[in-house]
């Protein structure tokens, strides 16, 4: 969570300093110019992708298969698109990188691994709770039955 609030809180210090060094080697009216067309270019992208996306899983639906795949992609692109609409270089570069069919794919198959690795814990988790907890066993949730067995002999002194 500190890792994120430090991104959070560092990443407009970063676009400034990449803008100033732009505005320095090409100059501020270019280095703005170019800010305006990757924001444009960003509205662009979101308004085609929304309806690239919409049509991709209405086709998925209609074939009876579910569009996790399209919807996925769709989201990569619509966050690149979303990158590219906010100032700065590099959220440029990043919104562009999604934007390449390779970079999608890769992060698509790592996002429904780790969404697969997931509900696998949870099924495992689940299949556990239930074998330990039956309906008629009245045990607290968590806890495992205190039974030693053995044998024992009373001695008297």
């Amino acid at each position: 969570m500190r890792a994120f609030l430090l991104l959070f809180l560092l990443f407009p210090v970063l676009e400034l300093y990449v803008f100033f060094k732009v505005s320095t080697a090409i100059g501020f009216f270019p280095a703005l110019l170019l800010i305006i067309a990757g924001s444009l270019f960003g509205v662009l992208v979101v308004r085609v992708a929304g309806l690239a996306t919409a049509l991709s899983a209405r086709e998925s639906l209609n074939r009876g298969e579910l569009p996790a795949q399209q919807m996925l992609q769709g989201l990569m692109v619509a966050l690149g698109g979303g990158l590219l609409v906010l100032p700065g270089f590099i959220s440029d570069i990043a919104g562009l990188l999604l934007l390449l069919p390779p970079v999608r794919h890769f992060l698509v198959n790592r996002l429904r691994k780790r969404a697969e690795e997931q509900a696998m814990r949870q099924r495992a988790f689940a299949e556990e709770f239930e074998t330990a907890h039956r309906p008629g066993t009245h045990q607290p949730v968590g806890r495992e039955p205190n039974v030693i067995e053995g044998e024992f002999e009373h001695r008297d002194k």
